[in-house]
Formats: C-alpha cells, structure tokens, sequence
C-alpha cells in the first residue's frame, strides 16, 4: 500500500466495476474471441482476431472509443454490431461460475456497507454490463447507486462522477478504480483517489495522481482504519 495522503473518512465509495471489482478478463477474454468469430462470419470483419492484450488495454474507455482502436477499419455497422455482440455475449457469460469478482470484494462491501459508508458504481459500461455483474455476482443490495455512462449518456466519467455527487448530495467521498480516467474523475471533482494495482491492467503511469494505491481490495479496510 504505498499513501501519499493523509486520508479523511469518507462518507461515500464510488467504485469502478472492471479492474477493480470485477476480474473482466474472466467474463471478457471468452466473449471477445466469440465476438470476432461472429463478426466475420457476418462479414463485418476479415482476418484474425486482434490481440487480447490490445482489448484489455482498452478497458475503462467508452465503446465507441474502444472500438476506434481494436476495430479501427470497422465501419460505423460493424461497430454498432460489435456493440450489440459484446453486451449479448458478457450477459450470457454471466451464467458461468468462471466470470468473478476479486478476492474479499463482497466481504469488503458488506464491512464498509456496515460501517455506515454509502456505496456507488461508477462505470464507462453499458448499463446493462454493469448492473448485470452487481446482480449476478450478489452485490447489488450493497450498493445505493450503480451509475454507468450508458444509462446516463455521459462522454466522460468526471461528467458521470459529478452528477452521481450531486444527485446524492455526497460532499467527500473516496473513488476507487485501476485507470487514469477514475484518477481523474476523482480529482477533477475535488475527491480522494485511491487506486487499484492489482488487476495487471494499463501503463505504470495509470495511477498517477491517486492518493493512495492499494495491492488488494480488501486494503481499504484498513485505510478506513487509520483515516481521521
């Protein structure tokens, strides 16, 4: 755990879904190669599937902008489909006991739920993706608020971040995620940053800014420990 801040209690976590409660790879990984599999035989696309890496690379971002470069020839058809393809295919993948959360997530929740801190989603994803994970995997209860730029329309999560803060009257609060965009989606709106290293996900410099990074979720209990 390596703190750069001394940390206020907050009254509120908002978390990112993939990277930081969610292992995407587990759920994403199988519908990726299905998707391309599909996309050529619809004649949206032709040649080999392009590197999973370059996908998870892409993780955090909004579709249309993950498409631009996993899909950059695509046409504007083959995005939308791939689009379609992708919410389909994570849905049912859902179904598979292969597709989790990282270790102490829901036992995490459940303490700081119980501690009296609000809890939130923040997420790039399509509604659908995100509250669909929270229900499957049994954490939805333990949440007051699951925003998602797909339901809210939102270009950007400083934009998503700013109106769940202010459509529930949160004046400090913790964001918690593994990739710039939740850096500053924290920082831009006055929060505490705390970033996750621990999904394997982005560059090294993915976190600069965070006031503090954790190795673990189950860190954070801690640092509510020693928060004043």
């Amino acid at each position: 755990m390596e703190k750069t801040a001394t940390l206020i209690k907050p009254e509120a976590m908002i978390f990112d879904m993939d990277g930081t409660l969610f292992q995407t790879e587990t759920l994403l990984l199988p519908a990726y190669h299905k998707l391309f599999d599909i996309l050529r035989e619809e004649g949206h696309y032709e040649g080999e599937t392009p590197d999973e890496e370059l996908m998870l690379s892409c993780l955090g971002m909004l579709l249309p902008d993950i498409w631009k470069k996993v899909l950059p020839s695509g046409t504007p058809e083959a995005h939308r489909r791939a689009d379609e393809l992708l919410l389909q295919l994570e849905l049912e993948g859902l179904e598979n006991e292969a597709a989790v959360l990282y270790p102490g997530v829901k036992e995490t929740l459940e303490e700081l739920r119980r501690r009296g801190v609000r809890l939130f989603v923040a997420s790039n994803g399509l509604e659908h993706y995100v509250k669909g994970i929270a229900e499957a995997r049994g954490i939805m209860p333990l949440f007051e608020g699951i925003y998602s730029a797909g339901e809210h329309q939102t270009s950007t999560k400083v934009d998503l971040v700013r109106l769940l803060l202010d459509q529930h009257d949160i004046g400090h609060a913790w964001m918690v995620g593994d990739r710039s965009s939740d850096v500053e989606a924290g920082k831009e709106n006055g929060q505490t940053v705390i970033g996750c290293h621990y999904a394997g996900f982005g560059a090294d410099q993915e976190l600069k800014g965070a006031d503090v990074v954790i190795h673990s979720f189950s860190q954070l209990l801690r640092l509510h420990d020693q928060a004043e």
